[in-house]
């Protein structure tokens, strides 16, 4: 006998519901232009704020027969859908086997190829010919480098990843990434060290600018500031240093309802290593598919993960105008200036 599956934050009080209602505000998907999919939860590092805990030791990959269902569901849908980006992330994506040949089909049919990497994945055995693979595809490289000060980034990330982060960024200068009138994106991504919010978002990208080339030599386009968001990884930090309450009570009293209309889930969803569907990557990781699935207690995101409702049992015109579950971890999107996967909202 099965029964509903009891979501950790959706099924408890939802003070960002309370919220929204208080405003008058509603939370629906207005349009679909982006797929963000989960290609595994293998990575060579095990980052302190990792919402997803990923790292070596994890095991979930996406199968090509899943990304090929994938494929398939944009190519039968091609009518109905404005999918024109296909953010690709983990993990370190990279570290999917079949990464290279998912990128190129997304490419032939003309989807925008965002990569969001780690940047240290690109010094492992193995992954020396991928800058040159990415280039000739013309993905957008996201890549996550906390501070342009090495102890911050040790700190968040380990020891000497910030040096392998800055040889990863170089390398990619000399492949045309970063650079002025090329055609190849390089945006880093800031996330705060410590339990603040992220400060400005123009001012901090002039600081990068001004250290990484002074320092480096190192340019790159656009800096996106992220709030940390209080699940998994980050969560139990919280708790262990007992500012959990804190952190979130600061969450609270930053909210900017302006904010809500240019949070990501609007015009993106997120789709499992099984290919599942969700609202956002953060809800993906708090087992918070689309359709509440139900199945037996006791399960875990695995079993979530594989009963609920893959994309390609959706219509396109069934992810749009449709409401955001949501919770109190929504507040890490609309407070202060806003987060979402492009950085800074307001």
């Amino acid at each position: 006998m099965t029964q509903t599956i009891q979501l950790p934050l959706a099924d408890s009080f939802d003070p960002f519901a309370k919220c929204l209602a208080e405003n008058g505000q509603q939370l629906e998907r207005a349009q679909l232009t982006t797929l963000q999919i989960n290609l595994g939860k293998m990575c060579n590092l095990a980052c302190h704020h990792c919402h997803v805990e990923a790292g070596p030791d994890r095991t979930e990959i996406m199968t090509w027969q899943t990304m090929q269902r994938i494929l398939d569901w944009l190519d039968d849908h091609e009518a109905e859908h404005d999918i024109q980006i296909a953010d690709l992330t983990g993990g370190a994506p990279e570290m999917n086997p079949h990464f290279r040949e998912l990128v190129k089909a997304l490419r032939q049919r003309n989807i925008h190829v965002l990569d969001r990497a780690n940047l240290t994945i690109l010094l492992e055995d193995g992954y020396e010919d991928m800058i040159d693979f990415m280039a000739l595809h013309e993905v957008e490289i996201v890549a996550s480098l906390p501070c342009y000060l090495e102890d911050n980034v040790d700190a968040q990330r380990g020891k000497g990843v910030y040096n392998e982060s800055i040889d990863v960024l170089q390398r990619l200068n000399a492949a045309g990434y970063g650079i002025a009138e090329s055609n190849l994106t390089l945006d880093l991504v800031f996330n705060p060290v410590g339990y603040g919010l992220p400060p400005n978002q123009k001012s901090l990208e002039v600081d990068y600018k001004r250290e990484l080339k002074k320092r480096f030599g190192i340019t790159f386009n656009r800096l996106y500031t992220i709030t940390n968001m209080p699940i998994k990884r980050f969560e139990h930090a919280l708790k262990r240093d007992g500012a959990y309450d804190m952190y979130m009570d600061k969450l609270f009293e930053a909210h900017n309802c302006a904010n809500v209309d240019g949070v990501m889930c609007r015009s993106l969803i997120s789709v499992g290593w099984q290919g599942s569907v969700y609202d956002c990557d953060f809800n993906q990781m708090l087992l918070m598919p689309l359709d509440h699935a139900s199945s037996s207690p006791g399960d875990d995101e695995h079993q979530i993960e594989s009963q609920s409702r893959k994309l390609w049992e959706f219509t396109p015109t069934e992810l749009v105008d449709r409401p955001i579950h949501t919770a109190a971890h929504c507040f890490g999107c609309t407070a202060g200036a806003g987060s979402s996967c492009t950085g800074a909202i307001g």
